[in-house]
């Protein structure tokens, strides 16, 4: 489950609605005199607010408290100034006799704000404070009241001087009252509300000190353990508290925290738990469902989003998970059916849109993904700029729609989008130039490829991101020295140098000297972790070896990456293509590849490889028409091209054929220098030859007849 951040004042200090023993409303509809009043609940039930209290003590407060809420109640019916007055006579009473009552204090300071007097309770307070500054009633009166007015969305720019104000009267409480816990709990939040974090960790570790199960502080101290990326503290402070004494709230922070430790099987567990000590609260539902989904369990996610919609049946985001999961489970007409209703249920949803962005494009329709997308980034650009979520909502956004433009070679388009996410700013912007430089790439434009590289690390010299690219350019560049140079300075001697690593086997692997890729992979794949960690050093070792015809050894490489992630669909082609190209275990190779193509149905090289294994296998109508789907996808590749002039040959189409030898020799001719495969080239160009010898015999043959 999403952890809920500090998003909005109001959201932080729980000011959405009024204690819910109050039964009014801020705006509630009008009555009549005459009406009957509601008497509030008891707001001494609880122990804390009782105290020591004597009886005739607490039976005087708790009068003049109800007394107090009646008034309230006639002033929202008739607005008149005398019950404001009365009410707020009535609450000074009942909060004189037992100052230490949240609920008393609450209610005055609400009442204070409802007449608009709360300047007038300032002063009244202050003045008191002047004369005893250790009179702790009249800080926490000013306390509730800084809260009503941080709580007040019209409140504008003042609300980081009404925080601080408020901070400086609940320290002074928490020193002078150090067994009052909500104080320092109101204290704790302030802080984290101006991201003093050391100051909330300190006061919530103290409350903690005194009171260890304060349920209170442990989550609130785990929500900022987890913010500040210390899942595993807060996995050890929830353990030590839920083995002996367990709520629903705190097992449901646990999961999150072992989610954020990326600990799932545990969340999984902590969810279940919290799920059934309080089968009504959903959000532990919802946390197991998500946490079900990220193991890959589809269909036991899917059978609690279900559970869900039958609870809850018009919340969109029960429908979009499921359309997720659909989509998982490649069923893209059941994912396309819930995300029609998460639409109905959230109309305008930049969520659900980008949802349906990824969902079309899965199913091969691209114009149907950037149309989608083009209508988000229209609607979120009509937002005012000072929208806080606008820039990050644009920026995903543009990311996805670029890489859309890119996948369907309009190259100029991608570059315009990317150019538009780079205006967002300096975060931005570096994606943006690193994003510009593959899309150069993949249309082979390797000068402004370059260009841009070297402009980007004039801007950002010290960015490892944007080092990384460059640095692979210049390996696609045939300049593998400089390029490993730059690769090597960014070591840092721990697990992050597992991909430095990779990409230093990359670039040797582009400039085929394949003993250094290899010693670069076999660094990357020695380092701490987990075997998932190491799929794509398996990959790039199978590379290595097939490039070098060890195929044995490739296949090695390859069975142990498909044994920890069977769904890797890029080892699962480049292996059944390895295969089909060797004319071996042609069954097994086609296998492998249509495992590949049921993970990306439409990826051309895909079907490029299921295509060549037809061949393979003489089945040449279907390796034409796989072929095709593949050239509707990658146009340019010249593999492709030249596979489909081999059907066309082997079918007796000449013509065809040699027309495509053609196209796939200008494609290699335009191919980036690390990608051209001379072999091939020099097959091509033997193939044309022959093929141009033969169309010349026959020329001369019918021109020799009389």
């Amino acid at each position: 489950m999403k952890l809920q951040r500090i998003t909005t004042l109001a959201c932080t200090l729980g000011f959405v609605g009024l204690p819910g023993w109050a039964q009014t409303t801020e705006n509630p509809p009008a009555k009549s005199q005459g009406q009957a009043l509601v008497a509030p609940k008891d707001p001494f039930a609880e122990p804390k607010a009782v105290g020591a209290e004597k009886d005739s003590a607490r039976a005087e407060a708790y009068y003049n408290y109800t007394m107090g809420h009646i008034y309230e109640q006639q002033y929202e019916a008739t607005s008149n100034a005398d019950y404001a007055t009365k009410a707020i006579e009535a609450y000074k009473k009942a909060y004189a006799l037992d100052p230490r009552s949240p609920v008393i204090g609450e209610r005055l300071a609400e009442m204070y704000w409802k007449a608009q007097r709360t300047r007038e309770a300032e002063s009244e307070a202050k003045d008191i404070l002047r004369r005893d500054p250790n009179d702790v009633q009249s800080r926490r009166l000013l306390g509730r009241i800084y809260l009503r007015s941080l709580g007040d969305v019209n409140a504008g720019s003042g609300q980081s001087e009404t925080a601080n104000k408020a901070i400086e009267q609940f320290r002074e409480i928490n020193r002078l009252d150090a067994s009052d816990t909500e104080s320092a709990l109101w204290l704790a939040r302030l802080y984290r509300l101006k991201n003093e974090h050391d100051k909330s960790e300190q006061v919530l570790r103290g409350i903690l000190k005194t009171d260890p199960d304060n349920e209170q502080a442990v989550e609130q101290l785990t929500q900022l353990l987890m913010d500040e990326g210390k899942s595993e503290e807060a996995v050890k402070l929830l353990e030590g508290i839920t083995d002996h004494s367990p709520s629903p709230v705190l097992l449901d922070l646990l999961g999150d925290a072992y989610t954020q430790a990326h600990e799932l099987p545990k969340a999984e567990t902590a969810y279940r738990k919290a799920a059934e000590m309080d089968p009504s609260e959903l959000s532990h539902q919802r946390g197991l469902g998500q946490t079900l989904y990220s193991e890959e369990k589809y269909s036991e996610a899917l059978k609690v989003y279900r559970k869900l919609s039958d609870l809850m049946p018009d919340d969109s985001d029960v429908y979009l998970r499921m359309a997720q999961i659909y989509r998982e489970l490649h069923q893209l007409d059941k994912a396309e059916e819930n995300l029609v209703k998460a639409r109905q249920y959230a109309p305008g949803s930049l969520e659900v849109m980008y949802n349906e962005g990824m969902l079309y494009e899965s199913q091969g329709r691209y114009d149907d993904a950037i149309r989608v997308l083009t209508d988000a980034v229209t609607g979120i650009k009509g937002q005012a700029p000072a929208m806080p979520s606008r820039r990050r909502s644009l920026s995903v956004l543009y990311l996805q729609l670029g890489q859309l433009y890119r996948e369907v070679q309009n190259y100029q388009a991608a570059i315009y989008t990317f150019e538009e996410l780079g205006h967002l700013g300096d975060e931005e912007d570096r994606r943006a130039r690193m994003m510009i430089m593959d899309t150069y790439r993949a249309a082979k434009d390797l000068p402004r490829a370059l260009q841009t590289g070297k402009e980007a690390m004039a801007k950002y010299p010290a960015d490892p991101g944007i080092r990384t690219s460059y640095a692979l350019l210049l390996g696609e560049n045939e300049q593998t020295d400089e390029a490993v140079k730059l690769l090597r300075a960014q070591l840092r001697g721990d697990t992050s140098d597992r991909d430095t690593y990779l990409n230093i086997a990359q670039v040797y692997e582009r400039g085929r000297r394949y003993q250094e890729a290899e010693e670069s992979a076999r660094a990357a794949e020695v380092l701490p972790g987990q075997p998932r960690d190491n799929e794509m050093v398996w990959f790039l070792l199978g590379a290595i070896y097939e490039r070098q015809k060890f195929y044995d050894k490739a296949e090695e490489e390859f069975k142990k990456v498909l044994a920890v992630n069977p769904k890797n669909a890029p080892v699962l082609n480049y292996y059944g293509y390895m295969l089909g190209d060797l004319g071996i275990r042609l069954d097994e190779a086609r296998a492998l590849v249509e495992r590949a193509l049921k993970e990306e149905p439409y990826n051309g090289g895909y079907l490029d490889s299921l295509g060549w294994i037809y061949f393979k296998q003489n089945r040449t109508a279907d390796a034409e028409a796989t072929l095709r789907k593949a050239l509707a996808r990658e146009s340019h590749d010249p593999t492709i091209h030249s596979h489909m002039g081999d059907v066309y040959a082997k079918r007796g189409r000449t013509d065809l054929a040699a027309s495509e030898w053609e196209k796939s020799l200008a494609e290699w001719r335009r191919s980036l220098p690390a990608d051209v495969e001379n072999d091939k080239v020099a097959e091509l160009e033997k193939k044309l030859s022959q093929s141009k010898h033969r169309v010349a015999q026959k020329a001369t043959a019918t021109d020799d007849k009389p």
